[in-house]
This record gives structure tokens, C-alpha cells and sequence, in this order.
């Protein structure tokens, strides 16, 4: 056991484990403020459902021996994770599962973005802890566990297909499955508070050191190198997309870039110790285009992606993952050249684990949600919607309405009215 690689990923916890609470600013400042409380409980529900749900049985799913599909319940229980050396690292076990439980958490999630102010908050609860495990373990089994797709050879340094492209692949399924919010291309839905949301990626951005640079389980070459192009990647694709706003109507706007700043994180993911700085600032760079554009044509469908978690995780974790097949080089830590050396068949590798992981995670995910479904209803009423998930689903409000708001409820307290009653002075 090292010390100083240790060190290294309990700090690289630390930098990950913050991402989940910076994923609420960043999401809870794009919603309405009826459903900005809501949309941050959304995020930070999965450090509970997820994280017990991880050392409990997900672990071991994801990282005990088992077959080239599914992990065992070797590990379930946290039995035998203790103190000693991981295999094949050099910090202790018991950190190693720690640290990959906050990547099930923050990729479970991601998922929300799709389907805020209007999925009920138990069946999303209850969804992603599932989801964590039915799709995530397997999915991180296969590429980080020595799972089939590691034999093939596929790479994925931090997350490119285990963590956005079944996440995104999730949301676009749920979002679609739940259908539209009511006020959805009939009036603008704007962010409520552009401040967290820029808030929100900054602290994306410094929690993602320790996403990539903790992927290397040591601290070592490779950890600088994922360091390093988790700092340039992102700078590139702020410049690309603010470019491509400029260009498109004149105004450099600050959700636009706190997204690309997110857009390039992703896509440097799965390449963060593969490539070089030089690669790295293109993969950002070319990043930016296909998620801008996504995101233009999403707005005309009706697929409501409340947040835009396709364009930006899909995309973004796509265009990353098949990059990595075009640019990594055995010079700057990867096991096999890409493309540009000369190389295909790592691309077609990297082709076959963006498919796959695709159709999984969406076959599974339209499976748990309509089982949930005959349990529960997924979507919220209308009349819910109108009021705000805030005060529907938690009793609470983002920001305090003084004479403006009072609910009227139901005799006993359990089922909300919804019905807004005209008062002297206001509203009640």
C-alpha cells in the first residue's frame, strides 16, 4: 500500500463526492423557482438511495469477480472490503469502493435533468436506486471490472460510457416515457437563477480533477496527464460554444458557457489519460459542435429533456468516447494507438461499447420505469405542476412567498387541493 497514492484518491473523493451537491446548484438554477428545491432533492436523494444501495450489493455487482457480464455478491455487505490493497492498486479496498461509489451516485443522478418539475420524487427515488443497479454495476463490470468489454479492449478512463452514456441514454428514455411538462412549447420556461448555475459548473469543473485525475488510483504520470486535460478540454469547448453564440445571435450567454464548461468535461472523460494536452484541447474544441446542435434541434421537437441531459451528456459522452479512438497514443498512457496512429480497430471497439451501452441502458431503464408505473404514478398532476413541485412534493419553497402562497389541503393533510383561492391583497 502506497501512501501517497492514498492520500491522492481520499482527496479525490473528497473533489467527487462535491459534484453531486454541485449538480443541484447547476440543475436547480435552470428550473423555475416553484421547482428549484425539488430539482437540487433530486440530485442530492442519490448520495442516500444510491450510495446504500452501492455498498450494500452495487460494489460487488460492478467489481466482484463473477462472470464477463455481472460481477458476484462476493463483496456484498462490504465482506472482505477492508484495509488491504485493492487488486492490481495500491490503496486500500475499502477507499477504492468509496471512491467508485461516488460515480454511482453523481451518474444516477444526472438522470434528473430530464424529467424535472414533473416526475414525482418516491418513484425517482425509487427508479435510480434500481437503475444503479440493474444498469450501472453491469455497465461499470463490463469496462472497469474485467468485464467483456474490457477483453475487447474498449477504453474508458473516467466515465465516458459507464457514467454519461448510460446516464443520458436513461434520461432520454424517462424524458420521452413521462412525457412533456404541462407549460412545455407553449411559453418560454426560463432558468431561474443563472448564478447557481454558473456556481454549479465551477464547482463541477473543480470536483472533475478528482473524477479524472482520481481515475488513475494512484498519484502518478497518468493522474497529471487526466489532471492537466481535465483543465484544458473544458477551456477549449468554453471557447467553441461561446463562439458559436456569438455567431448565432450576437450575445455570449452565461448558461451557454457554464454548459459547454460541463460539455467539455465530458468529453475529455474518457479520454483524460489516453491523450495528450494538444488532443485533449481538440477533443474539447470539436465537443462543442455536435451538443450545441443537438440542443438547437431538441428545442424544436416535443421531447421535453428539461436540462438538455441528451445533448449534453449524450453527445458530449459520445463524441469523447469515440475521440479517445481516434486520438489516444501508447506515448501518453494508453494500451493501444487510436486513429491517428494508424490504428482502426480501437475506433470500431469504441463504436461497439457506445451501441451497446446505449441499447442496455435504455431497454432497462423503459423496463423499471414502467414496472414502477403499475405501482405508482410517475408524472405529476397538472394541477401539482402548477403549484410547484417544491411545496408538492417536500412542503417546502425555495425562497420564502410572505402573504403570496398558503396551500390549501385536504382534510387530514395528506392530498393537496390545488386549488388557489382569491384573497383581499393577494393570493392564498
Amino acid at each position: 500500500m502506497n501512501t501517497a497514492d492514498t492520500t491522492w484518491i481520499l482527496i479525490s473523493t473528497a473533489l467527487v463526492l462535491l459534484m453531486t451537491p454541485a449538480l443541484a446548484f447547476f440543475y436547480g438554477g435552470l428550473v423555475r423557482a416553484k421547482n428549484a428545491l425539488n430539482t437540487m432533492m433530486m440530485s442530492l436523494v442519490s448520495l442516500g438511495c444510491v450510495g446504500m444501495a452501492w455498498f450494500l450489493i452495487g460494489a460487488s455487482l460492478a467489481f466482484g469477480p463473477g462472470s464477463a457480464v455481472l460481477g458476484d455478491t462476493s463483496l456484498s455487505l462490504m465482506r472482505g472490503v477492508g484495509l488491504e490493497p485493492a487488486p492490481g492498486s495500491t490503496i486500500p479496498w475499502l477507499l477504492f469502493v468509496v471512491y467508485q461509489g461516488t460515480f454511482a451516485i453523481i451518474t444516477a443522478a444526472l438522470i434528473s435533468g430530464a424529467v424535472v418539475e414533473r416526475m414525482r420524487f418516491v418513484p425517482y427515488a425509487v427508479f435510480i436506486t434500481l437503475w444503479s443497479l440493474a444498469v450501472y454495476s453491469p455497465v461499470a463490470h463490463w469496462v472497469w471490472g474485467g468485464g467483456w468489454l474490457a477483453k475487447l479492449g474498449a477504453l474508458d478512463f473516467a466515465g465516458g460510457t459507464v457514467v454519461h452514456i448510460t446516464a443520458a441514454s436513461a434520461a432520454l428514455v424517462a424524458a420521452s416515457l413521462i412525457g412533456p411538462r404541462k407549460d412545455y412549447a407553449r411559453q418560454a420556461v426560463l432558468p431561474h437563477n443563472v448564478p447557481f448555475v454558473l456556481l454549479g459548473a465551477g464547482l463541477l469543473w473543480f470536483g472533475w480533477f478528482g473524477f479524472n485525475g482520481g481515475s488513475a488510483l494512484a498519484a502518478n504520470g497518468a493522474a497529471v496527464l487526466a489532471f492537466a486535460n481535465t483543465m484544458m478540454a473544458p477551456a477549449a469547448t468554453l471557447v467553441a460554444w461561446t463562439a458559436l453564440d456569438l455567431l448565432r445571435t450576437g450575445k455570449a450567454t452565461a448558461a451557454g458557457g457554464a454548459t459547454g464548461i460541463v460539455v467539455g468535461l465530458v468529453a475529455i472523460t474518457p479520454a483524460a489519460g489516453y491523450v495528450s494536452p494538444l488532443s485533449a484541447m481538440t477533443i474539447g474544441a470539436l465537443a462543442a459542435l455536435p451538443s450545441y446542435f443537438a440542443l438547437l434541434y431538441r428545442s424544436r421537437t416535443r421531447l421535453d429533456d428539461s436540462l438538455d441531459v441528451v445533448a449534453a451528456h449524450g453527445f458530449g459522452g459520445i463524441t469523447g468516447a469515440l475521440l479517445t479512438g481516434v486520438f489516444a497514443q501508447k506515448a501518453w498512457g494508453a494500451p493501444v494507438d487510436g486513429l491517428i496512429e494508424g490504428h482502426v480497430r480501437l475506433l470500431l471497439v469504441q463504436f461497439l461499447a457506445v451501441l451497446v451501452t446505449l441499447g442496455f441502458s435504455a431497454l432497462t431503464t423503459l423496463l423499471l420505469l414502467k414496472l414502477i408505473a403499475l405501482v405508482t404514478p410517475l408524472k405529476a398532476t397538472w394541477s401539482e405542476e402548477g403549484l410547484g413541485l417544491d411545496v408538492t412534493q417536500h412542503g417546502e419553497e425555495a425562497y420564502a412567498a410572505g402573504d403570496g402562497a398558503l396551500l390549501l389541503l385536504h382534510e387530514g393533510g395528506s392530498d393537496l387541493a390545488g386549488e388557489l383561492v382569491p384573497k383581499e391583497g393577494g393570493v392564498r
